[in-house]
């Protein structure tokens, strides 16, 4: 029987590992039948979902494992990366459910990916300056400081040299041909990256973001003062490495010729092709200039002429202007391709801070109104976003790889800015569109399943994860075996289709893969729970066997299982099919007796006007 988490993971204690925390106590995620039922209150319910989400990066880790490892299945492993290039870039985590640190809509499950990384840990870090609270409550910050750590601390491996980046370790053509466990992955493993001579604008300032970010949370400055706090994870030493990585970074995405890393480098076929980098540049500007005013309230010195957080910030809305990302001529989604929707959000966060050293042109009201176009947008329904018949925040194109991902991050930035709102009723229209999200992934759903593996008898079951499914045939992946091994506790997977259906295969990555990204704004949206929701997750009012009830039968039709695949377009439960068989038939035996009555109807008919015979 597993305990309350408060039993679990009591309080952290301040000890410190080069400067990390450590928990007093391991948490290890509870059974999924505990995600049913009272049993516990509803703090602790979404304490266990965010110790969950955590515990997913560590079985995500790569390289050799630490001692308080709590992935009992995973091993050492990728130990001789960047040794072609005489470096060391073990560490830092597997993208997907392969081994590469990069790929999607790929076997990518063992590829390393900066691009991607990046934007998880800006998102990770944004969210735990704001919800840093919840965190705490859920006794969840050492873990939280663990798992930024073991990507940060990668990351500025992959930065060896200010105007180098390695934006992937592992070769798609290679490891998309390998399935099996992390003791066996194809080596040496191919290594690429941006260059003085050949730069890559997006990936160099992503990662500036992403430690930026961090770096604003490890000096514990808070971007959201009148509300919250960060969690309380600071150290200005570490603050300060990642804040030098960051200003490098930044200034080598300003080197010419600019260009996307996925064009820089050609021949490669990317798992994450970025489709514009002067998004990412305004990011890290905005970010670096927080970072540098952070700095600066920490150890007290003052900044180089250039370099104060006002010029960055001025940087930042001059290119926001002249690279036309505002609201009213953009109507993009928020994900690991695209930061835009961020923007007016964090900038409206910094106009509200009353610093006078970070002061955005236009002053609050304009950034402001700049979020509430974009977001009123997406709560009407009148941009390329739109609601399916069941409510999820869907767009065409992108939803149709990772459903889910597009709305989470949706619900992330709307919680995120409700409060700042020009109105109440806006707030509450905020508020209440970014709950129906967040409600639907955990359960509120057609099919009755949290799209969490492992929080609920219903959760997914086969996630596209070749560590965790024990398998090695990568022909057959479904059925080798049929039932994963292990339980991979907290990974969100790729989500629902159009019509809201999911059917729990492993070989259809659209639906189950998971991935870093997508964990990253459940992350933020659990923290805000634990801190904010009164009421249990939906999920635990799903008992066993609610999915199976109404499991579609067939295949989906997607970029893995075109329509007419293993019995065809699905989407219809056996009760269905039964239900349209019975319908079809008695319309037919209708039809059928009206044919008739007709035919004996003409018949006398003719009978009756028929001449007599004489």
């Amino acid at each position: 029987m597993k305990l309350p988490i408060e039993h679990l993971t009591l309080l952290t204690l301040p000890l410190l590992v080069h400067g990390q925390l450590s928990p007093q106590a391991a948490y290890q995620p509870p059974e999924p039948s505990s995600g049913y039922g009272d049993s516990l209150s509803s703090e602790n319910q979404w304490g266990n979902l965010l110790g969950n989400l955590l515990w997913f990066y560590e079985a995500q880790r790569s390289g050799k494992l630490p001692a308080d490892n709590r992935v009992s299945w995973r091993n050492d492993s990728a130990l001789d990366d960047g040794k072609l290039d005489g470096l060391d870039l073990t560490g830092g985590y597997y993208d997907a459910g392969e081994y590469t640190l990069l790929l999607r809509s790929q076997n990518k499950d063992y590829i390393k990916a900066t691009y991607p990384l990046a934007f998880s840990l800006f998102s990770i870090c944004w969210g735990a300056n704001v919800y840093g609270q919840g965190y705490e409550r859920a006794n969840q910050t050492a873990y939280l400081d663990g798992m930024l750590r073991w990507g940060l601390d990668w990351l500025m491996k992959a930065h060896p040299e200010e105007n180098t980046l390695y934006v992937q370790v592992g070769d798609t053509d290679i490891d998309n041909n390998y399935w099996g466990g992390d003791q066996d992955i194809p080596s040496p493993r191919k290594l690429f990256k941006v260059t003085a001579q050949n730069p890559g604008a997006d990936a160099a300032a992503r990662a500036a973001s992403a430690f930026a970010s961090c770096s604003i949370l490890y000096n514990g400055f808070s971007l959201s003062p009148t509300t919250s706090s960060p969690a309380p994870v600071s150290n200005s030493t570490y603050a300060a490495q990642l804040l030098t990585h960051a200003t490098q970074l930044y200034s080598f995405s300003q080197q010419k010729p600019l260009q996307t890393y996925s064009s820089a480098i050609s021949g490669v076929d990317w798992a994450y092709p970025s489709s514009t980098y002067e998004d990412d540049q305004t990011l890290a500007a905005l970010l670096l200039a927080v970072a540098t005013e952070a700095a600066s309230n920490s150890t007290g010195s003052t900044s180089s002429p250039g370099t104060t957080p006002q010029s960055y910030l001025d940087s930042a809305t001059s290119l926001y202007s002249s690279a036309h990302l505002q609201a009213s001529k953009q109507d993009v989604i928020m994900n690991w391709d695209s930061v835009t929707p961020a923007l007016p959000v964090l900038l409206t966060q910094i106009s509200n801070l009353g610093n006078s050293n970070l002061q955005p042109s236009g002053g609050t009201s304009q950034w402001q109104s700049e979020s509430e176009t974009y977001l009123d947008r997406v709560v009407a329904g009148s941009g390329n976003g739109y609601l399916t018949k069941n409510g999820l925040l869907w767009y065409d194109g992108d939803s149709d790889s990772a459903s889910l991902n597009p709305a989470m991050n949706a619900a992330q930035l709307m919680f995120m800015y409700a409060p700042m709102a020009t109105s109440q009723s806006k707030t509450s229209k905020y508020q209440d569109f970014a709950q129906g999200q967040w409600d639907y992934a955990l359960g509120k759903n057609p099919m009755s399943v949290p799209y969490v593996v492992g929080a609920n008898p219903n959760s997914p079951s086969n996630p596209h994860d070749a560590k965790s499914s024990g398998g090695s045939d990568i022909g057959n992946i479904d059925t080798d075996p049929a039932t994963s091994v292990h339980t991979l506790y907290g990974a969100v997977i790729g989500g629902p289709n159009k019509d809201d259906k999911f059917w729990n295969i492993r070989s259809d990555w659209p639906e189950t893969e998971v991935a870093l990204d997508y964990n990253a704004p459940f992350l933020s949206l659990a923290a805000y729970s634990v801190m904010s929701n009164t009421n249990p997750s939906y999920y635990t009012s799903l008992a066993a066997g609610s999915y199976d009830a109404v499991k579609p039968s067939g295949t989906p039709c997607d970029a893995v299982l075109p329509c007419g695949s293993k019995g065809g377009k699905g989407g219809l439960s056996k009760g269905a099919t039964i239900a349209i068989a019975v319908i079809v038939t008695v319309v037919g035996l209708l039809i059928l007796s009206l044919a008739l009555w007709w035919w004996f109807v003409a018949r006398a008919r003719r009978v009756a006007t028929r001449p007599a015979t004489t």
